[in-house]
């Protein structure tokens, strides 16, 4: 007998798996009250802008994967917001930078996560604006349990916030003192935001009139023009040392809406599996299943060191090809149908040797071999690091990071989302006077060099690392899955679609197992380190796995158990029974459902 850490959920009700017991708690209450899986999704998204604001806010993004189960379609929900109508190399170089700093107001694009929320309640919902944002207003308004890792980034950045960011220190650390562990917290600028934007939608009694209200109070109403009014003139320190203003302007907010297009969609092993496109990293865990079809890897012990040494080896080439060709299609041309082709992958799967490469590798596509060598130019400038890789941001002033939030939901009637949003964190930028939440740095992706993909320009979607996942089999069961972890996500992602598919374990079973990820590739933050040949991996898999994986000249960094990874899973069988589990690493992640 197999034991885990807790029980997989299962019922045919609904599940609700999220980073936040909380949120999972408010997106069970909206389908108690008769939501469905997006109006879950939506009211669970907003909660979590108050409960872990150190990995989301208000002023993020956020891509989704949505399933319909009465039209059988998914699409994706971008709510990635593109760089401001000033957001030139130029402009950037006059500042004297070389790279985008990681937090402040210079790495600020339109933040998107608003518009995604909206358009997901107005187009797959069916309850209220009112029934959704309510929960989230409550939270912010009458507190809730500050998060001991929450309180501890207050705390690490209060001589910062303090000096540097004056609207931080008023909101995160009210009294003058940064808030303790468990403490009941209260945002009470940010409860007054969402209430005015209620107030205006509800002069109207249509309920896709309302949504409307509310999509234009923060994009061309009294939010954009607060929003406008004090970052015109205002400069901030960031990471480059010196002190920045934003190009964001309320014309940037007045032009945005999220957007919907369609997935891309990887057959493995009689498995569809949906990924969002190029503008994020999705596709990385898509190439890296067509490297492993025909290395045997179905038949490998999942916790053993081949399984992981291979796995590894995969992602490296992925990822390497990320570096080179991924960007956001409406501006680059991504050769995706060359990346995912069994004759490209037949010849890069020759590259999985025994031994861990210390190379960066991408492959070469025809038409693409000039991009190919200015790519690789560029990334001698990635330099390898006895630092952090993949933390997102604010890592010269604190031990505490930024990441992200995950949501997966399935209802009663077979609906289902996946959905990653981030962006916003506390200790990204100043809050916004008046509004309580601060803005995003997702352009801290682009580079500033022309004639890339990810080169910095006008109009241009980041290529995040936000990527959600769903899983359809040939039975007709189907997965909605993900994680925070920047750079780290389609890797801890891709390890847990490979052995939830061949081991033949319970969701949750999959998820107690030790994880591992290479940090030999470039990092998407600032300051966009790399480590060649570098793991991190749980101690749990033990010394000879280890032992193993060094004699392959893997360079290892072992971390204690339970401390790599935030997997949140739903699955619906073809029967209509539904499973969720989540993850007991940071012992705060869970799955409900009956």
């Amino acid at each position: 007998m197999t034991f885990t850490t807790r029980p997989e959920i299962k019922g045919r009700f609904g599940v609700v798996a999220t980073t936040h017991w909380i949120a999972s708690a408010v997106g069970m209450a909206m389908l108690e009250r008769g939501g469905n899986a997006f109006d879950a999704a939506v009211a669970s998204g907003l909660a979590l802008q108050v409960l872990e604001p150190h990995l989301n806010g208000p002023g993020g993004d956020m891509p989704a994967l949505v399933y319909r189960a009465d039209t059988g379609t998914t699409s994706v929900i971008c709510g990635q917001g593109p760089t401001p109508a000033g957001a030139t190399i130029d402009r950037y170089r006059a500042e004297g930078l070389e790279v985008i700093p990681g937090d402040g107001l210079l790495a600020t694009v339109i933040p998107g996560a608003w518009d995604g929320w909206m358009v997901m309640l107005r187009d797959h919902g069916r309850l209220s604006l009112r029934d959704v944002l309510e929960p989230a207003i409550h939270y912010a308004e009458d507190g809730h349990p500050m998060l001991p890792r929450v309180a501890a980034t207050i705390a690490g950045l209060a001589g910062f916030f303090e000096t540097e960011w004056p609207t931080s220190a008023e909101t995160w650390m009210p009294g003058g003192r940064p808030p303790e562990a468990w403490e009941n917290f209260r945002n009470p600028a940010l409860a007054n935001t969402w209430r005015r934007i209620l107030a205006e939608a509800e002069a109207h009694t249509d309920r896709d009139d309302q949504i409307e209200a509310a999509r234009n109070a923060f994009y061309r109403g009294f939010v954009a023009e607060q929003m406008a009014q004090w970052l015109d003139g205002t400069e901030v320190m960031d990471a480059s040392g010196t002190r920045h203003g934003a190009v964001l302007t309320a014309d940037d907010m007045a032009g945005y809406s999220a957007t919907t297009e369609d997935p891309l969609i990887h057959s493995y092993h009689g498995w569809q599996i949906a990924k969002c496109g190029p503008w994020t990293q999705g596709p990385v865990m898509l190439q890296a299943l067509a490297l492993l079809e025909g290395t045997g890897i179905a038949d490998m012990d999942p916790l053993g060191a081949e399984f992981i040494h291979i796995v590894t080896e995969a992602k490296k080439l992925a990822y390497a090809d990320r570096e080179v060709y991924y960007g956001d299609p409406d501006h680059a041309a991504v050769p995706l149908d060359v990346l995912l082709s069994p004759a490209y992958n037949a010849e890069r799967r020759k590259l999985l040797g025994a031994r861990a490469s210390l190379d960066l590798n991408p492959g070469t596509v025809p038409g693409y071999e000039d991009l190919r060598a200015r790519t690789l130019a560029l990334l001698e400038a990635c330099s390898p690091t006895d630092g952090p890789v993949y933390e997102p941001t604010m890592a010269h002033l604190s031990e505490k990071r930024g990441d992200t939030v995950h949501i997966d939901v399935i209802d009663a009637e077979g609906n289902m989302v996946s959905t990653t949003p981030s962006g916003g964190w506390l200790q990204s930028s100043p809050v916004i006077p008046g509004l309580g939440f601060a803005l995003n740095t997702r352009a801290q992706m682009f580079w500033l060099h022309e004639g890339l993909p990810t080169s910095l320009a006008p109009g241009r979607r980041p290529r995040t690392t936000l990527t959600p996942s769903m899983a359809f089999g040939p039975d007709g069961a189907r997965m909605a899955f993900g994680t925070p972890g920047g750079d780290q996500q389609d890797q801890w992602q891709l390890i847990f679609l490979l052995r939830t598919l061949h081991s033949g374990r319970n969701l949750q079973e999959v998820l107690d197992m030790p994880l591992f990820h290479s940090t030999h590739f470039p990092a998407s933050f600032y300051p966009r380190a790399r480590q060649p040949g570098g793991m991190l991996i749980e101690a749990s898999v033990g010394d000879t796995v280890l032992a193993d994986l060094r004699a392959r000249g893997h360079d290892l960094t072992v971390s204690d158990p339970w401390t790599i990874g935030r997997l949140t899973a739903a699955r619906r069988d073809a029967d209509g029974l539904l499973r969720a589990a989540a993850t007991p690493r940071m012992m705060q992640a869970y799955a409900v459902g009956r």
